[in-house]
């Protein structure tokens, strides 16, 4: 096999448990990379071991970077920065790759229209219920997609890097939500997005609902930094008031029930048509996620409610780094 003209790069940072399936699906590609840039942010387990112990495809060279306390854009731009390859490839440690992926998203750059951007999917997976639970409610399926206002995860992404040089790397001041507002810079710029919904990656949600809510609680904060979906925000706060307004309301008009019932129903049916479509596991499985739906949906949102706010706070004592925001933000 000869290794393909482009570099893969990704950070990490404590994925001793995780690195080793990454890159066995890394080394199994149909394709690889002719170089792989890995920037550690100062791992304390054997992260680094592992990558340096890894027996890498004949002609595919592995860098490994340590830089301590780098954040996630800042470790990207790293890498990005030494790799040699016009072509570069971006995904995460804690994701595994599909047999294709390489290949695929090598091959979209190709495509008619020359793409400075290639926008990979994502499938869902975990090994415990409570993850798959999780990632199945959260994570949209490709039938949910636009491609034409797609904004990819950095999970599975593919760019130039004179298109990286040009929207000015990911943000640095940003420790969530720094790939949606590179993806807009790039969008502004006029850069040429193509979709390959086939190139998969998949990744695992938060092992439990404690963590799976931190996670979200940052998010929100990330958006609030950012100045990111203002009007999805008000729409979700505006809909909680009025259901709280519609439960307290049942007391003496017990109608309004059927009315907040209805609304949570439809509220809920994106979501639930995700686990469906997931066909995971047994029907009894299927079922308990189901049933799990909503617990899901409402402690992602109260996380979200709770961080947006705090985010915005950091955006108006910090209007100096945050600087100006994609026009795609609501």
């Amino acid at each position: 096999m000869v290794p393909a003209e482009a570099t893969l790069i990704l950070t990490v940072l404590n994925e001793g448990s995780s690195i080793g399936g990454f890159l066995e699906t890394l080394g199994a590609q149909t394709v690889v990379p002719r170089e792989i840039v890995v920037v550690d942010g100062g791992s304390t387990d054997n992260t680094v071991e592992q990558l340096a112990a890894w027996n890498a495809p004949a002609g595919c060279q592995i860098r490994t970077l340590v830089r301590p306390g780098a954040n996630i854009s800042e470790g990207r731009n790293e890498a990005i920065r030494h790799a040699t390859s016009e072509r570069v490839l971006v995904t995460d440690a804690g994701t595994t790759l599909s047999p294709d992926w390489v290949a695929l998203m090598l091959e979209a750059f190709d495509r008619p229209e020359s793409p400075d951007v290639v926008c990979g999917f994502f499938t869902a997976t975990g090994e415990s219920f409570i993850e798959r639970a999780i990632a199945h409610t959260i994570t949209p399926t490709v039938s949910e997609i636009d491609p034409a206002t797609f904004l990819p995860s950095s999970r599975s992404l593919g760019i130039t890097k004179a298109a990286w040089e040009l929207a000015g790397g990911y943000p640095e001041w940003l420790d969530y939500c720094e790939d949606l507002v590179f993806d807009m810079k790039m969008k502004d710029l006029g850069l040429v997005f193509s979709f390959a919904g086939d190139a998969l990656v998949t990744w695992s949600a938060r092992p439990n609902l404690m963590s799976y809510i931190k996670q979200y609680y940052r998010y929100a904060r990330g958006d609030g930094k950012a100045g990111l979906w203002r009007k999805r925000h008000v729409i979700r706060y505006t809909a909680y008031v009025i259901g709280v307004l519609l439960a307290i309301g049942m007391l003496s008009q017990p109608w309004l029930g059927f009315a907040l019932v209805a609304g949570a129903v439809a509220y809920m049916q994106k979501f639930w048509r995700r686990v469906v479509r997931s066909r995971s596991g047994s029907m009894a499985s299927m079922v308990a996620e189901l049933a799990l739906v909503p617990v899901i949906v409402v402690a992602g949102d109260l996380a979200k409610m709770l961080g947006y706010p705090v985010g915005l706070r950091w955006r108006r004592v910090n209007s100096d780094l945050a600087g100006g925001i994609a026009s795609g933000a609501e």
